[in-house]
Order: C-alpha cells, then structure tokens, then sequence
C-alpha cells in the first residue's frame, strides 16, 4: 500500500507521463534536508520512502546533538558540512518555530590519560575554527556540575553544543519542500530501475514507476545496496553499528546543566549523557557492531552496563527511575568518512554513511550535493514566494498547546499531549502514518506509563486515521 503527499499527475490521470528532476531515494534526515534544498533551488523534486512514514530507518534514533565540528577530522567533508548545517540552522529555526536547548557540552576526563589527551582536544578544537572551546580544572567542572562525580579530573567546555528536536526539525525541512512544490510516496520500495541515458525510470514492486532526470541516493542501512542494484557496484560497504539508549524521568534532568561527552576513542565518540527537548535526561549510545541492518532489540547486559557507566558519572542517577529504553542502528561504514559519490554518466549522487553528526550536517550536506549536482546539469529557477511551515513546540521549555486555550483535552497526560495536538498531526501536510509517526509529531506515548492510561484513547481518536493508505496531502496545503 502506499501514501502519498504533494502533487503527482500520474496518479491524477494526467495523459503525458511526469518527469521529475531529481528523486531522492530514503526519507531520513539527510534524504528531508535535501529535498529542502533542490526545491528551494527550483528542482522538480520527488521523494520515495520505502516505509509509511520519514524518519523509519536510522534517523529515528539519535542523540539530537547541534555540533559544532569541534572533533571532527579536520579538513573532512563532514567538518564542512556539519558546520555549514549549524550555521544554517541558527539562521532558519526561529522562522520553523523549532527549538534550541543551549545547553553548551564538556568533555570530561575521567582518568589521567584522558585527562593527558584533553589539550590535544582543544588545540584540535581550534584548528577547525571552533575558537571557544577551552579547558577548564576540575574545580571549575564541578562548580558547573555539581552532580557529577568527584572522580572527575578535568574537561574541554565546548559552549556552542546545542539539544534540538530531532523528529521536528526533519519534517520541517520536507514539510516546506512540499510547501513549496514537492511530492513524497511513501511505501515505495525502489526494486529495479533502467537508465536510457537521459532519464532513470525506477521501479516499484507495489506502485507505478516513476520516471527523473536525476537520482539522488540517501537510502540509509541500504545505500550501499541501491547502488549495487541500480548502478551494479557499490564503493562503500554499510556496516551497522546498533546504539542501545536509556532514558530516564524528566526529574534527572535537573541532576545536569551541560551535555557530558566523553573522550571519544578511535572507534567511537563514546557514551553521552544529556538533557533532551522532551524534558529527560538520554544516556547513550552504546556501538555494536552487527550484520543484520534491522535488529534494533535492546539487551539487558548493555543496559545494565550503560546505567552503571551512567551512575559513575552522576551518582544521583542511581535513585532515577527509568521512562523507556531504544536502539538504533547507524550506518556506519568501513570507514570513518562520509562516503560521497559523483556517478555524472548515470545522473546519480549518493549521500552514504552519513552517521553520528547527520542531524546537524544535514543542511550543510545538502548544499554541497546541490552545487555537485549543479556542475551537470542546466540551472532551475528558484520559487518566487517561498512558504515556510511553523512547526508545533514540542520542547519543554517552550510554551506546549496545553497551555493554549481550546486544546479540547490532554490525551496522553504523562507528556501533556492535547486532542488538538494529535488532530493537527493527523492532518497535517505531512500526516502522521503510523503510531511511531504521531509519537515523534506530538510526544504522545513517550512518557513514564509508556501508552498504557493514554492507548485506548489513542486508537479511539486515530480510528480509520493510521493506516498505509492515508488521504493525499497537496503542496499548498497549510500546518500552522
């Protein structure tokens, strides 16, 4: 089954075929940023999502840091883009109505050889342009965060290191995108495709075939294997790396002021402690490797093992309880780059691995595959009157709907999440698709009974509303 969202005259009876400029293949962050972008440049965009809803793979589950680039491999693709992103993202999330937690992050020692690497960290700091990142003794760590263990020895204070809304802010890029002329299917698995040398017509083992100029591939855990499959070689390998994740009771969020990092080793950045949009305090992620690129089970050893990593750091926690465990699975590769690709015979860029730093890079990213794309082929005509959404406030330190008159009713009372919030969703540009989609669009089911008082009222108000086969949302349409 599929749902579809924007204008698509093949499925209106329009008698010549549609031809796209660019399809985007994976609605992930990357894939959203993207389609943003070409369409704010005048591309005829659509994007193709196999599963019911953006966000279904790896960009579900992320720590939802703004980074600086601070530890970023100095003259990387990823410190250009991440740093490009955060620029942007300073510059539009006010006109979003999106939220910034200015948290500011330190990077604590915790031994004496950590302790020994942290003037490396700052000179490094410095040497990518992040000139505020400074070193500070333990004495003045723990006057900052006085809920940190003693057993700290020292750390580098990055103040720019921000918390955002990790779901908001990806479905305001494609919700503008839509705004603004794109269309999105969803549902559509890309099972084959021919390139005649001009135009790519892609297939699908449930829905018509689409045809476009050009392919843009931000398929996530499967990048390496749609290039395999369309292109018949892959020049990178995905390598999943599962992150297992705890999140404990909004009253852990007052045990920490900053993000804490850890000195990050050559594998991984390492386990993280940091306060969330919602309200609570997110541990994780652990870095499994694993070959099955859809496992995302917990395990209770590493559960276990990152709570006690948790209550080192901050002993309070041991009196914390639990709202709600997750993993994720990021497409690492095997390397640490991002893995970029130029194929200008066939009319085809792929965006791989783009791991750990993707929420903020994903602006940035998108530029540079704009401006690649944009040495071959002719030049669009940018929009003239370009619609921006206002998107709902779902921080905690923002003022919520329920506050607002005329909510109707608080439906899921652990996370304050009003009727109106969840009717708006359903109905919205981009609607929600499935109960994961309506979670990250309002925060219901997110709260310490885990759905349990909320779920009966929720299938009451979503009855015949959540399904793969949604009404057709058209660009033009309105969310504020």
């Amino acid at each position: 089954m599929s749902s579809e969202t924007g204008i698509d005259s093949s499925r209106s009876g329009a008698k010549e075929r549609e031809i796209y400029d660019v399809a985007i293949v994976g609605g992930g962050v990357v894939g959203c940023a993207i389609a943003r972008r070409f369409v704010l440049e005048g591309a005829k965009v659509i994007l193709l999502e196999k599963g019911v809803d953006i966000l279904s793979g790896a960009s579900k589950a992320n720590s939802a840091i703004l980074h600086t680039g601070f530890d970023a491999p100095a003259g990387s693709l990823e410190l250009q883009c991440v740093q490009a992103g955060y620029k942007e993202y300073l510059e539009i999330f006010r006109n979003f109505n999106l939220p910034i937690l200015k948290t500011s992050a330190y990077v604590v020692a915790w031994t004496e050889e950590q302790l020994a690497r942290l003037p490396d960290i700052e000179k490094h700091a410095h040497q990518n342009n992040v000139t505020n990142v400074h070193l500070i003794d333990r004495e003045a760590l723990l006057k900052s965060e006085p809920h940190l263990s003693n057993t700290a020895l020292g750390a580098v204070a990055v103040p720019g290191e921000y918390v955002i809304d990790p779901w908001s802010s990806p479905l305001g890029y494609l919700t503008q995108a839509v705004l603004n002329g794109a269309a999105v299917r969803f549902g559509y698995d890309v099972a084959g495709g021919q390139f005649d040398g001009d135009t790519w017509q892609l297939k699908s083992s449930t829905q018509e075939s689409i045809h476009t100029k050009f392919i843009i591939n931000c398929a996530g855990l499967y990048g390496d294997y749609l290039d395999q499959s369309l292109l018949g070689k892959s020049e990178f390998l995905i390598k999943p790396r599962k992150g297992q994740f705890i999140v404990y009771d909004k009253s852990a969020s007052a045990l920490l002021n900053a993000i804490i990092l850890p000195v990050p080793t050559e594998r991984t950045k390492g386990i993280v402690l940091t306060r969330t949009i919602f309200g609570n305090l997110l541990l994780g992620p652990t870095a499994e490797e694993q070959d099955d690129r859809s496992n995302t089970s917990v395990t209770q050893n590493e559960l276990e093992n990152l709570k006690i990593a948790a209550e080192n750091m901050v002993p309070d926690l041991k009196n914390m309880p639990v709202t709600a465990t997750y993993a994720g699975l990021r497409p690492a590769s095997e390397c640490k780059e991002y893995r970029v690709f130029e194929y200008q015979e066939k009319n085809w860029i792929t965006a791989g691995a783009i791991r750990s730093t993707g929420l903020t890079s994903s602006l940035g990213l998108a530029s540079h595959i704009f401006a690649q794309y944009s040495k071959m082929t002719k030049p669009h005509t940018p929009p003239e009157n370009i619609k921006t959404p206002k998107m709902p406030n779902l921080a905690e330190h923002a003022p919520r709907d329920w506050t607002q008159p005329g909510y109707g009713e608080i439906v899921c009372h652990c996370e304050m999440v009003t009727k109106r919030e969840i009717d708006n969703a359903l109905s919205s540009v981009i609607p929600a698709h499935d109960l994961s989609g309506l979670k990250r669009r309002t925060r219901a089911t997110m709260g310490s009974c885990q759905a349990f008082y909320c779920s009966a009222r929720l299938a009451e108000l979503t009855k015949n509303r959540l399904s793969h086969d949604l009404s057709i949302a058209r660009n033009g349409d309105d969310n504020e």
